[in-house]
């Protein structure tokens, strides 16, 4: 096992028998063999990755693709069938909450037997049971039956119990959304706190946001088999659009209007040539974009600016459908997937666009506060409900310069007083 990983699964595969009538007795065992007949299932087939010390993932995938088998498999639950899975250090799962809870047992009972099953000695459990109690809000209800406790109470105190054992390694399954608004508000920033510490994270789920937030890496499952790994943003892009695709496959299509058309970047229908080789393209076809284009404010099209500078997006669009009104909107993500600014014209002038069949639109950066580094433009035509025209992620890719070094994403306006003398102040197009 490599020195930097936490975790490698190697070319794992995992089958399932489902059996079509199995006898439960002896004698229907014996007397009715034939009824034991069954149908074997592949769940996973020849998964391979690693995790880096310290690093998240989000496991995404429709349901019943294999994610949470993957994660089962890393907790021992079950084993593969073939491939192995080396781990280095001590696992805690957020999977089944309260497994081995009784309820007759007080909730202070169950916190013992609940952080031993994680593999903690009675004195650690001694040093942390305050800590425990404290994330859970129940101290007073600790010491009754949890058979007392509602539900939500319950997974409370299991997540508080698991979130607190201290592990190297974290096992999450769609357990985000435990208790009220608040507690789910405070259980995110533990875990965000916990990554900060150097907690390897693995998570199944369809909170891609969350996912995004926390996690370094999204690896995308499909039939068993990993379809696409790397940046949240644009795996989570790519999987929800090629959903979108097999969604409007299946339905029938009875008019020109109702038509719809999705492109990605895993289809053979080409992309117009302003796309970047990264685009992804979805949307109902009534208008569509014709040309996206970055330039100055005096016109000329150009793809690096310094920070400071203006910019401006224009957007050349046809119609296919008469009397739309549009909501024009751009956004800006940073190389790494973060989303550093979105709006549309419903923001910002609380309007629509009574688009023509042919028409231009642009939108004007002024003195843009980006910090140097690589972006993603994104454009989009959506109705006021929010139905999608045409929407095209990652149309063109920018880059910002600057001679300052200050770090972030963007650059707050600032100036400094020593001594009460303000200093001197460099404008960002000045040369050093």
């Amino acid at each position: 096992m490599k020195e930097e990983n936490a975790i490698e699964v190697h070319n794992i595969t995992k089958f399932f028998r489902i059996y079509l009538d199995k006898g439960h007795t002896m004698k229907e065992k014996i007397l009715f063999r034939k009824r034991r007949a069954y149908e074997e299932r592949s769940v996973l087939n020849g998964i391979s990755f690693e995790v880096k010390k310290g690093e998240a993932i989000g496991l995404i995938g429709h349901n019943g693709c294999g994610k949470s088998t993957t994660l089962k498999l890393l907790t021992k639950i079950m084993y593969p069938d073939s491939g192995t899975i080396e781990m280095r250090g001590r696992v805690s799962s957020l999977i089944e909450l309260g497994a081995g809870f009784h309820p007759d047992m007080s909730g202070r009972e169950n916190i013992y037997i609940n952080a031993s099953i994680f593999g903690l000695t009675k004195h650690e459990i001694d040093k942390r049971l305050g800590d425990i109690i404290a994330f859970s809000e129940l101290e007073q209800f600790i010491d009754n039956p949890v058979r007392t406790y509602s539900s939500g109470m319950y997974m409370r105190l299991a997540f508080s119990v698991a979130i607190n054992v201290n592990a190297d390694i974290l096992l999450i399954d769609e357990i985000l959304a435990v208790g009220d608004v608040n507690f789910q508000t405070k259980c995110f920033e533990r875990l965000k706190e916990i990554k900060r510490k150097g907690t390897t994270i693995v998570i199944v789920s369809h909170a891609f946001s969350q996912i995004e937030q926390i996690c370094d890496k999204s690896i995308w499952i499909n039939e068993g088999k990993i379809v696409d790994e790397g940046i949240p943003k644009y795996v989570h892009e790519n999987y929800l659009n090629t959903m979108e695709e097999q969604r409007l496959k299946k339905k029938e299509i009875g008019s020109a209007s109702g038509s719809q058309s999705v492109l990605n970047k895993n289809n053979d229908e080409k992309l117009p040539a302003f796309c970047s080789p990264l685009s992804i393209r979805i949307g109902n076809k009534e208008a569509e974009f014709t040309d996206v284009k970055l330039m100055t404010e005096d016109g000329v099209e150009k793809t690096v600016y310094k920070t400071g500078e203006s910019f401006v997006v224009q957007m050349e669009y046809h119609c296919n459908k008469q009397g739309l009104d549009v909501n024009f909107g751009i956004g800006i993500f940073r190389d790494d997937g973060i989303h550093v600014y979105g709006t549309n014209t419903l923001i910002e002038h609380d309007t629509l666009v009574q688009a023509r069949q042919k028409g231009r639109v642009q939108i004007i950066i002024k003195n843009n506060c980006l910090l140097p580094g690589k972006y993603m433009l994104d454009v989009a035509m959506h109705s006021e409900d929010g139905i999608r025209y045409d929407d095209i992620r990652n149309v063109t890719p920018f880059v910002i310069t600057a001679n300052k070094k200050d770090v972030g994403i963007c650059r707050l306006d600032n100036y400094w007083i020593v001594d009460g003398e303000q200093l001197a102040k460099r404008s960002y197009g000045e040369v050093t």
